[in-house]
């Protein structure tokens, strides 16, 4: 029974969290029953007298079918822990979400990302680095994820889109709500090519104490964190500690003793992070150099005839879906489905105004094909 409404509902009360979600779950077998239980039962369930009452009189004004309603209209998914599609990585940790809202999409590829974050006033030397460092990244099929905040997180999520990759944004408040506003345009496009993802309900805004809590969402999601310059106070030294915690990898980047935005990340090589020259590291550190380079000749490699007959017709020039359907001669409805399908595979990428390119994967794959 899919009880994802009654997960949502308890989440709008205050107290309730992964413990107590459990202790629901466990007492009751599904939350369905549980939140039609009465407050005996409740508090035989373990919950105190205070989440108890919090229940009892918060209960009456939600509709869980109304919230779920709701989040639809803004085009938000729900993914509960007992569900295949809540990434199973984030539920490794301790104080994972019982409930994540998300707007975009998830995919299994998903679960090869790598947070990259620093300080909000990164020097020419971060900006650069970070760009250089995201794109490659993202053109190796990593997911980057970050928090979407102003300097190294929005410069690393829009280096992984221009480089035609996936990038996740983790908020700190309701995905109604962008923080900072400035960055409401970069949110849509990352909503377009990844998702937005919050533990946060609809008009939940952002609050200082809601920040460090998010950042265990990105290093838990992630297979290591990257710190692009990070001062001594900065947040992204939480995001560091929190996934060493988590036991996943930490790396940094050098930068100048004399520069305060380099205190933080020189003080964590000095502290055993794996100190990063280029992306090369970070693949190698995890593994993944060889598992991506095979996912790479898998995906984009053509399906069947149509995709490879479509193929014929691409280039790394750009070129309108009007002109591919004419040269083809296919329907405008099955070239642009096919496109989409061979865009979220790296074959082909979209460049803007429905101009369409072969991607440097797909072109080598090609070639690799043909040799005898």
């Amino acid at each position: 029974m899919d009880d994802s409404k009654y997960w949502v509902a308890f989440n709008l009360i205050p107290g309730i969290g992964r413990a107590k979600f459990g202790l629901l779950e466990q007492h009751f077998g599904s939350l369905d029953s549980a939140w039609k239980a009465p407050a005996g039962e409740l508090q035989a369930a373990g919950l105190d007298s205070k989440t108890v009452e919090a229940v009892v009189s918060l209960r009456p004004g939600i509709s869980p079918d109304a919230e779920m309603e709701r989040l639809g209209k803004h085009k938000v998914t729900v993914h509960i822990p007992r569900e295949s599609t809540y990434p199973a990585r984030l539920k490794e940790i301790y104080d994972y979400p019982p409930v994540l809202y998300v707007r975009g999409t998830l995919t299994k590829t998903d679960e090869w990302c790598v947070a990259v974050v620093g300080t909000r006033k990164p020097s020419v030397y971060g900006r650069e680095v970070t760009e250089e460092i995201s794109t490659d990244l993202a053109r190796s099929g990593i997911t980057v994820v970050s928090g979407l905040a102003r300097g190294v997180d929005s410069v690393a999520h829009r280096a992984a889109l221009k480089a035609g990759g996936r990038t996740l944004a983790i908020f700190a408040c309701g995905l109604d709500i962008v923080y900072p506003g400035e960055n409401a345009g970069l949110a849509r496009d990352i909503m377009n090519a990844g998702a937005l993802i919050s533990e946060y309900h609809l008009g939940v805004k952002p609050r200082p104490d809601q920040f460090p809590r998010r950042n265990r969402i990105m290093s838990g999601l992630s297979l290591g964190v990257l710190v692009i310059e990070a001062g001594e106070t900065s947040g992204a030294l939480i995001t560091a500690s929190m996934a060493l915690e988590q036991n996943r990898e930490v790396f940094a980047v050098p930068g100048s003793i004399l520069s305060p935005n380099s205190r933080g990340t020189n003080k964590l090589i000095q502290d055993g992070a794996k100190l990063v020259r280029d992306h090369t590291d970070i693949l190698e550190e995890l593994n993944l150099t060889m598992a991506v380079q095979q996912l790479e000749m898998k995906e984009a490699v053509p399906a069947d005839e149509k995709e490879t007959a479509l193929l014929k017709y691409l280039s790394v020039e750009p070129k309108h879906i009007d002109e591919i359907c004419h040269e083809s001669q296919l329907p405008v409805a099955e070239v642009s489905g096919r496109l989409a399908m061979m865009e979220l595979k790296g074959m082909v990428k979209q460049v803007g105004g429905m101009q369409f390119t072969l991607t440097r994967e797909a072109v080598r794959n090609m070639r690799a094909l043909s040799q005898p």
